[in-house]
């Protein structure tokens, strides 16, 4: 009963994220943030990044879900979900910033969510240890990867910027715990083979 229940609440949780339903326990970052004016060239290239980052958001649901699921300890299946709790945080607060942009977020969230989430059991299967040095390094490079965006963001996109800011710095916070629950180095060809599909949606996700 308890492994049907748990399925059930997966897929319901599952179709809430890719259909873009969030709940955020945090105010926005942007909400006493004062909205400037930007042409349209500035607002769907903001928006195009916001994309991106929400679709981060997404796959990280599925990351999170999936690998706190199949974790052998209970104080890392008590972690994965407290992190996924917070980048849930990070899902509504961009899908409000598209919506505020006048944009859309990914067509392909079903596609991405997929992917993560079977990325996700494959790295839980393979042990604790292995799986917390997926998170470390995933982590390295969203940080990265939002301190990229913070350099692109048109200037007077403040609001945007913000949450990028706090999401960068929840970011940070997970990679660290997983770090201190006793990560393992990832082999350099793993670590290059998750840029590269980085890359691949990252591209895909500001357009579509």
């Amino acid at each position: 009963m308890r492994s049907v229940d748990e399925l059930i609440f997966g897929i319901d949780k599952a179709l809430r994220v890719v259909a873009g339903v969030a709940s955020a326990s945090r105010q926005t970052p942007a909400a006493k943030v004062a909205e400037l004016s930007m042409d349209d060239k500035e607002r769907r290239h903001s928006a195009g990044l916001m994309r991106v980052n929400h679709v981060g958001e997404v796959c990280a649901q599925a990351l999170y879900d999936s690998q706190g699921r199949f974790a052998k300890e209970l104080v890392l299946r008590q972690q994965f979900d407290q992190a996924g709790r917070e980048e849930e945080d990070h899902l509504a607060w961009t899908a409000q910033r598209l919506q505020e942009l006048g944009s859309h977020t990914s067509l392909l969230n079903p596609l991405w969510y997929a992917g993560a989430y079977a990325i996700g059991t494959v790295v839980a299967r393979m042990g604790d240890a292995r799986s917390l040095g997926f998170v470390v390094e995933t982590e390295r490079q969203v940080e990265a990867h939002l301190v990229s965006h913070l350099d692109r963001l048109p200037g007077r996109d403040e609001k945007s910027r913000a949450i990028v800011e706090q999401m960068r710095v929840d970011e940070v916070a997970h990679g660290a715990k997983a770090q201190e629950l006793g990560a393992a180095e990832l082999p350099a060809p793993i670590r290059q083979m998750m840029r590269a599909m980085a890359k691949v949606m990252t591209t895909a996700a500001y357009y579509i």
